[in-house]
């Protein structure tokens, strides 16, 4: 996928993130000129690369309710089955969260308007989604399930959560879809998904490590209503070993991301090497799990678009 995949359009969305950030008051949280400015980005290069992305409103909070939304958007074509990426959208108040979660933002956003350049035509309907409310307690992702109808559920092949995938001290993880390094398995299929992201790193020279579904991130509401689930990690606030250190480099004892939900998780604090990887391993996992016959020729990548 390195062929397909454009740095610079990553480097383009983080971008956007960093400004829309930088103009209000130095984060994107939810109900606030940050996240509205984010959100207007995602969804202009999504019309412009052909989509029709739609926000799905709700609201959290008993005392002083906040108004949210998701943007979704997806493949004009494909079966009656749903394959789902999902990213968090919003920032802690701390700071403008580039990395937590401005890189998962711009990986999903550079599959889907590369999707779209490319023409693929997949098997699966291929859905986009970017969730509000994260921070505050997973409320978008949770009313997304919630939402859904018992036959939509069911619908749903696969759930990829994509983030924190850019830390500046990174590990490659993969969520623990088999349960067989942690307490529990996800919902049937999660093994699946897990083998093919492990797989698709592999063949990268990367022996990704699986990191337990311990309620953290957007896949927790997947996982709790029976909707296979998996995805890509590289490590927020812990601490990395020494055996992590030997195998990924980096320095052991220091968190993943010092920066994690603090004020200097800026653009700068974000690794586009590590990003630019998660995002080739997104892409392949995408062609894989929606049934993209022939995966995607790159005929159409030229480097300083996106």
């Amino acid at each position: 996928m390195r062929e397909v995949v454009r740095p610079s359009g990553l480097t383009q969305h983080l971008e956007a993130l960093q400004a829309a950030a930088d103009a209000n008051g130095g984060n994107r949280a939810d109900a606030t000129g940050g996240y509205e400015e984010s959100a207007a980005y995602v969804e202009a290069q999504l019309r412009a690369a052909g989509y029709e992305p739609r926000r799905q409103e709700f609201s959290y909070g008993r005392r002083n309710p906040v108004d949210a939304f998701n943007i979704l958007a997806e493949t004009g074509s494909g079966s009656g089955s749903v394959l789902l990426l999902g990213a968090h959208l919003d920032s802690v108040e701390e700071g403008p969260g580039l990395n937590d979660n401005g890189s998962g933002v711009a990986a999903v956003l550079e599959v889907a308007l590369r999707l779209a350049e490319e023409g693929a035509v997949p098997r699966e309907r291929i859905r986009f989604a970017f969730w509000g409310g994260e921070e505050d307690g997973m409320h978008g992702s949770e009313h997304y399930v919630e939402e859904l109808s018992r036959q939509e559920a069911a619908a749903h092949v696969a759930y990829l959560n994509v983030d924190v995938v850019g830390s500046p001290n990174a590990v490659a993880f993969v969520y623990d879809g088999d349960g067989s390094d942690s307490e529990e398995a996800g919902p049937e299929g999660s093994g699946t998904i897990e083998q093919v992201l492990r797989d698709i790193l592999r063949t990268e020279g990367v022996e990704a490590l699986p990191f337990g579904f311990i309620e953290d991130s957007d896949y927790d509401a997947f996982v709790k209503g029976g909707i296979p689930a998996g995805g890509l990690f590289t490590g927020d606030g812990g601490t990395k070993s020494e055996a992590e250190a030997r195998t990924f480099g980096g320095q052991a004892g220091l968190q993943y991301d010092e920066c994690y939900h603090r004020a200097c998780d800026t653009i700068g604090n974000v690794d586009m090497a590590v990003l630019e990887q998660m995002t080739e391993t997104l892409m392949s996992a995408t062609v894989s799990l929606g049934g993209i016959e022939g995966g995607l020729a790159g005929r159409a990548a030229t480097e300083g678009a996106g």
